[in-house]
């Protein structure tokens, strides 16, 4: 073929692509990486396509880095960003570093204990970070624990005139009289000229912190607004909460990150539950701005319009991921919307400046609660389209059949326990199957949309959840009391817990003296967070409960019930826990993964694929059941939908066109991460951070992708 032939071709190409899709002077430049998830609109979609369905079969390893300081149960959920053709992460331990992105060659690493001294040296996850710049200034801002750092762009170097010294306390200035808090804002901010829009991760307990939006001066590190996500008296929404705990109800808080129309001036914020997730007898009421996704003007932080997916939410049932910003055809005619995916298997859609949804959405009654103390909404919202990407519901079709003693198994686990309707509350009384579970339906990778097809890709979970509630007694150990509390969400009552995501506490006198379980609830490890904010007396007796001791007799007994501090639900649920065959198989007939094509013109699903495998299963003759997934898709203009996610270690490659995967490769650890794709010196990349967890072997690699040179040319 000529070099003429050639070049026509690929200019009819350009001119089809760009005529048969929206203005192309109305989109972003997706020909960069540098913002979590690719651009402020959150699209995960890249221009590139010199990787494409004819050669991503020859991909092949251009460079690996690895971070070396991964443990035991460490992940990286991080996202690179790359600019200027440095690459920008996060290790397991959250230490900064940039990397030549060509090469993988460290140019600079920052560990951010440095400048705390040592101190609060749990960081938990992180999902990257966030750039910034103005003229020569350019700088990398990130979290670690409670702290928001702001670094030298250049060199990793702190910016000594940034709040104190280089970091400001996230603990501060939230409007509300206590401060010693677990905060964690695990995934990045976003810019809005010198202003960083922040939300944070909380506690699932009463302890949390209020979840409120804010955003902090890029250069001084000052908060410049704030957005109340629990309204304050004479603040809009504000009678939607108990007027007696309004202000000792926490959480409602933004921990999946947000987007950014820039040329409106206007972030999109998503928001999780109220605090205590699964029984709401202090906050009886609708509880705005929880489970809400929020409009809010980028330069002042004041309400512009608001959509509340679950009222009085006791599933606890997060926006899980920041909402695509997306342009669509309706009726005819081009719309700027925002649309928002969810743990329970929906899209909601609207209207990017009014908020109005782009299709119906009907509010349905819904079964009510009958835990005493607790009040239930009577209706909760379903959207009309787009269509659901996953089941909406566990029946009895849907027990695991794939072979009679997995079915016998599920069978006899599904004793006193209800299921069949997606909105059975939590019971005191007998358990509930969670479906869709707890990790989604959607979860924090978030979803890929190609702004020239106007098609959306969202990985899925289908994997059920059991859920169990109990009455949380007057304990006469007082130990025991502050262990239900803090711990027993994760570990369960029983401190059973359900590994391998959370360990057994039985038994803990074998591994551990008195001091050194007392750090480590102070500090956290891993995917633990640190629990510095309980306070010392309480921390011993936890600690005397965990390891056996006998409790002091002289200790203070204390109230469980009321009281800023000592606000306890009076029911609780006994412990996360997936329904799952002893071998670890999920309960339910596959797939268990699912990567969908939704056409956002019409709301319709153009194609579903399973996404992930179990080998052995395979080798057994079992069709492909797809895995539980964590971590996103990334779309490329080559027509290829980028994601790895899944528990078998690999990468894919999908036609974005029919779903067919056309290419796989094995990983030194679970991607549990969502890709980035660039380009540096005319070379395409693919990277995913490889750090396993999630009851994978945990690692500490970022993997780059690319054509071999001959290839490329």
């Amino acid at each position: 073929m000529t070099k003429s032939i050639r070049t026509l071709i690929c200019l009819n190409f350009i001119v089809f692509t760009f005529c048969s899709g929206p203005d192309s002077t109305k989109l972003l430049d997706y020909s960069k990486w540098e913002t979590f998830g690719g651009t402020k609109d959150a699209a995960r979609y890249s221009a590139s396509s010199q990787i494409n369905k004819e050669n991503v079969k020859n991909l092949e390893v251009a460079w690996t880095f690895n971070t070396g300081d991964a443990t035991e149960r460490s992940q990286i959920q991080c996202q690179p960003i790359v600019v200027d053709g440095v690459l920008f992460a996060t290790s397991p331990q959250v230490n900064v570093f940039a990397l030549d992105a060509a090469t993988g060659k460290l140019l600079w690493r920052f560990n951010p204990f440095q400048l705390l001294g040592g101190q609060n040296s749990w960081a938990g996850t992180n999902r990257g970070v966030t750039y910034w710049e103005e003229g020569d200034d350019k700088r990398i801002l990130f979290t670690a624990g409670n702290w928001l750092m702001a670094l030298n762009a250049t060199d990793g170097r702190p910016i000594e005139t940034f709040g104190d010294g280089g970091k400001v306390d996230l603990q501060k200035n939230l409007d509300t009289d206590m401060e010693e808090f677990l905060i964690v804002s695990n995934t990045p901010g976003i810019i809005y000229k010198d202003k960083l829009i922040m939300g944070m991760r909380l506690s699932e307990g009463l302890d949390a912190a209020p979840g409120h939006i804010r955003a902090f001066n890029v250069k001084t590190g000052e908060r410049e607004w704030i957005f109340h996500t629990i309204p304050h008296p004479g603040e809009f929404g504000h009678d939607t909460w108990e007027a007696e705990y309004w202000d000792k109800i926490g959480a409602a808080n933004n921990w999946a990150g947000m987007s950014l129309d820039d040329e409106r001036g206007i972030v999109y914020v998503p928001t999780g539950s109220a605090a205590y997730d699964f029984w709401g007898g202090y906050r009886h009421g609708q509880n705005l701005f929880a489970n809400s996704l929020i409009a809010l003007d980028a330069s002042t932080g004041e309400r512009i319009w608001h959509f509340q997916a679950i009222h009085h939410d006791i599933w606890d049932r997060d926006f899980p991921a920041n909402p695509n910003l997306i342009r669509i055809k309706k009726d005819g005619k081009w719309l700027d919307a925002v649309a928002q995916t969810s743990k329970q298997g929906y899209i909601y859609v609207f209207d990017r400046v009014t908020g109005e949804p782009v299709w119906p959405i009907h509010e349905k009654a819904v079964p009510q609660s009958e835990i005493p103390g607790d009040k239930s909404w009577p209706t909760q919202p379903h959207p009309s389209l787009p269509e659901p990407f996953m089941r909406m519901a566990y029946t009895e079709n849907e027990i695991l059949k794939l072979t009679p003693e997995w079915e016998q198994e599920i069978r006899s686990k599904l004793e006193n326990v209800k299921y069949g309707d997606m909105w059975l509350p939590p019971s005191h009384e007998h358990g509930i199957v969670l479906f869709p579970g707890m990790d989604g339906g959607a979860e924090w990778g978030g979803s890929s949309f190609d702004p020239y097809t106007q098609t959306m890709y969202i990985n899925a979970n289908e994997i059920p959840w059991v859920i169990k509630m109990g009455a949380n007694p007057k304990f006469e150990n007082l130990g025991q009391g502050i262990y239900v509390n803090y711990c027993a969400n994760c570990h369960g009552v029983d401190r059973k817990g359900n590994p391998p995501a959370f360990p057994t506490l039985m038994d803990l006198n074998k591994n551990f003296t008195a001091t050194s379980l007392d750090a480590l609830i102070k500090n956290g490890k891993g995917a633990m967070p640190a629990f510095a904010h309980i306070a010392d007396d309480d921390r011993k007796l936890l600690v005397e409960y965990l390891l056996g001791k006998e409790q002091d007799p002289n200790a203070e007994k204390k109230e469980l019930e009321g009281g800023v501090e000592l606000l306890t639900p009076q029911y609780v649920m006994q412990g996360y826990s997936r329904l799952l065959t002893e071998d670890g198989y999920p309960g339910i007939q596959p797939p268990w993964g699912t990567l969908t094509a939704m056409d956002m013109n019409t709301g319709k699903i153009k194609w579903q694929s399973v996404l992930g495998e179990f080998d052995e299963l395979t080798e057994k003759g079992f069709e492909p059941t797809g895995s539980e997934n964590y971590g996103g898709p990334v779309t490329t203009a080559g027509g290829l939908v980028f994601i790895a996610a899944t528990k078998d270690e690999k990468i894919r490659a999908f036609d974005k066109d029919t779903g067919k995967v056309l290419w796989e490769a094995k990983l030194p650890a679970a991607g549990h991460a969502t890709p980035a794709v660039y380009e540096k010196n005319g070379k395409q990349f693919v990277v995913i951070a490889c750090g396993g967890g999630k009851g994978t072997k945990s690692g500490d690699a970022y993997v780059a992708f690319a054509l071999p040179e001959i290839e490329k040319n």
